[in-house]
């Protein structure tokens, strides 16, 4: 979506995919189109300069577990060796420091397409009910607590229980855990994580997202709003309506805890 957004405006997109991670036909929406390996960091680079690509934007996710089995070319390898911590903000803001230095500006995906940030307040008719409130409101600083230890950006709560912390496994198998341990009613706290580089690794949402709350029984998709990314939107909100899932974008003052 985004590289279609940019292609809209008149941005020739030069684009590299990460094999298991990358779905191949989004080389039907790019102009210029490479799938690699994670860990090959050198061939990423030079495609794009052989492609007079100037700036980088990151969008999409990447499957965590299967990131562990990383084979780095030696680029990759330097990088790793240097780091001081292995979370996703050490590994991303050293790999942005990378392109960086290769000429390659870095920059923000929502500075390309601005209307795939969610939204503040309800996206659903179906607001969400005193309970999600309060659990959401339960959830805000304790998931901006795991953010700042760069554990990950998600928890799932039910009557002021945590029933799934995000760890690498990613958003929606964190939820589908939650879905075992409660069978109807947990809500998602999804936040940008306090200090983060907003370029890389903005949180998201979408239609998987509904999908798995449906799966797990949740009622309430509360994801911080104008720092977050929210694809599919109108899709994922069809969805969500048809289920009784509610969705909101949140902040703290909506939350009613200040600024």
């Amino acid at each position: 979506m985004v590289a279609e957004r940019a292609r809209e405006a008149g941005i020739r997109v030069v684009a590299v995919g990460f094999t298991g991670n990358t779905d191949p036909t989004l080389a039907d929406h790019v102009d210029v189109f490479e799938m690699v390996h994670l860990g090959q960091l050198s061939k990423c680079i030079k495609f794009m300069k052989a492609n007079t690509a100037d700036s980088v934007v990151f969008a999409g996710a990447i499957n965590k577990p299967k990131a562990m089995d990383i084979r780095p070319d030696l680029l990759a390898a330097k990088l790793l060796f240097k780091l001081k911590g292995k979370g996703d903000d050490a590994i991303l803001s050293t790999v942005l420091d990378v392109f960086e230095s290769h000429g390659l500006n870095v920059g923000d995906p929502l500075e390309f397409v601005p209307g795939l940030a969610t939204p503040e307040g309800a996206l659903t008719s179906r607001q969400p009910t005193r309970d999600d409130l309060e659990d959401l409101r339960f959830a805000w600083p304790k998931a901006k607590a795991i953010g700042e230890m760069d554990i990950g950006q998600s928890l799932l709560v039910k009557a002021g229980i945590v029933l799934a912390v995000e760890g690498p496994e990613g958003t929606d198998a964190a939820i589908l855990r939650a879905g075992e341990l409660s069978s109807k009613g947990c809500v998602l706290c999804k936040v940008y994580k306090p200090g983060q580089d907003m370029r890389i690794d903005r949180p998201a949402a979408g239609l998987n997202t509904v999908r798995s709350m449906i799966e797990a029984g949740g009622t309430c998709i509360g994801i911080e709003a104008g720092r977050s990314i929210f694809f599919e939107q109108d899709e994922a909100v069809a969805l969500a309506e048809k289920h009784g899932v509610s969705i909101i974008g949140l902040s703290s003052e909506i939350l009613g805890l200040g600024s």
